[in-house]
């Protein structure tokens, strides 16, 4: 499992991709950066970080050996890795806020950015993983939290990254022998306020009540309405406002 570790970088995934296209890439490569100026989350949203404090490194998996007919499963499997982690070093509350935030009560404590890098086929994939770990403050940030901050303990981060890893390896084997039920259901049970009374914004700034119910295997939310229809909700059209 190579490891590149960096001092500082804009972006670990940037990075990374680049590699990816200079030369064939190790299954697991992994960078990792002690400091992030450019870290990318979903929609384009910035990603910061104290230096030295958090983990935040990128994974290169190679996805030959996988019939990757809905690459949403990827994202359903690393971040059940996260959670299988988190679980094993006593973080409470765990819950997964669609698509795959990692949140501990209703703070965020971790992200995920996942590229994939199609070929003829979908070839391979980067993983961005951002893990809030010994930093404590968070300014203008009402919603993000930390390890440290919801335990009380220093964490060593080499250690966090590889029990990740490993996890990683886990479910990644899971979808190898194409036990996608159990990961989707696994993934679904976690679903941050599920069958519970949410508010959404729609893209035209709307707001609406519903409950979560689900994903779809493309990864759509599906929202169950006050009419009882069952709506199926994209990324782009849909925020859990809470």
């Amino acid at each position: 499992m190579p490891i590149i570790k960096l001092n500082a970088i804009d972006s670990t995934n940037s990075y990374l991709r680049q590699l990816c296209n200079e030369k064939t890439l190790k299954d697991y490569t992994i960078v990792v950066a002690k400091h992030q100026t450019q870290g990318r989350g979903q929609m384009g949203t910035v990603w910061d970080s104290e230096k030295g404090k958090n983990l935040m490194f990128s994974l290169f998996k190679d996805l030959s050996m996988h019939d990757v007919e809905f690459p949403f499963y990827l994202c359903m499997a690393i971040s059940l890795a996260i959670v299988k982690t988190f679980k094993v070093l006593n973080i409470p509350d765990l819950s997964i806020k669609w698509p795959n935030d990692i949140l501990s009560a209703d703070k965020k404590i971790c992200g995920i950015l996942i590229e994939n890098v199609i070929k003829s086929k979908l070839n391979s994939t980067i993983i961005g993983i951002g893990v809030n770990v010994n930093q404590t403050e968070f300014k203008n940030l009402p919603k993000a939290s930390s390890l440290k901050s919801i335990t009380g303990v220093h964490y060593d981060l080499d250690e966090i990254l590889h029990s990740i890893i490993n996890d990683t390896k886990y479910y990644s084997l899971l979808l190898q022998e194409e036990k996608y039920d159990a990961v989707k259901t696994e993934y679904e049970n976690l679903l941050f306020r599920k069958n519970k009374p949410s508010t959404f914004k729609n893209v035209e700034g709307e707001m609406f009540s519903g409950f979560i119910k689900g994903v779809t295997k493309y990864g759509k939310l599906q929202v169950l309405l006050e009419d009882e229809i069952v709506k199926k909700f994209d990324l782009k059209e849909i925020e859990l406002l809470y």
